[in-house]
């Protein structure tokens, strides 16, 4: 499970903290929706088995997945290197389920959403 980092509106600044203390704000919504889908004792016991990953966006880069069920959430707020580069993770016997709403773009600047690049180029595939 992943998505980009983006705030909504406005931004947060520098955070105190580890690395996960940083990033688990913008993975909250994802480990929430495991727990209102699954057994809270057993979601600890699936991610230090590495059944199930929760992490953000950046960090799949140079990765391959295979045999794997992987979701992007919120991805209209990816660029389209952003959804070029988790598009191109999907290995041998993977499904990729990409989620978002185009109209809820948070990307600084007006700049423009991946979905939406993505959604036009695969139109015609």
């Amino acid at each position: 499970l992943t998505r980009p980092a983006v705030e909504a509106g406005e931004r947060l600044g520098f955070l105190p903290g580890t690395l996960s203390e940083k990033i688990d704000p913008y993975l909250r919504p994802l480990y929430d929706a495991l727990y209102d889908m699954m057994d809270a004792e057993l979601i600890p016991k699936l991610m230090s088995a590495g059944v199930i990953e929760v992490a953000p966006l950046a960090y799949m880069r140079g990765r391959t997945l295979n045999s794997a069920f992987i979701v992007l959430d919120e991805a209209q707020n990816t660029t389209a290197e952003q959804m070029k580069m988790f598009l191109t993770r999907l290995g041998f016997g993977s499904k990729i389920v990409v989620t978002g709403d185009i109209t809820q773009v948070d990307l600084p600047g007006g700049a423009r959403s991946g979905l939406r690049s993505a959604m036009e180029i695969l139109d015609s595939v």
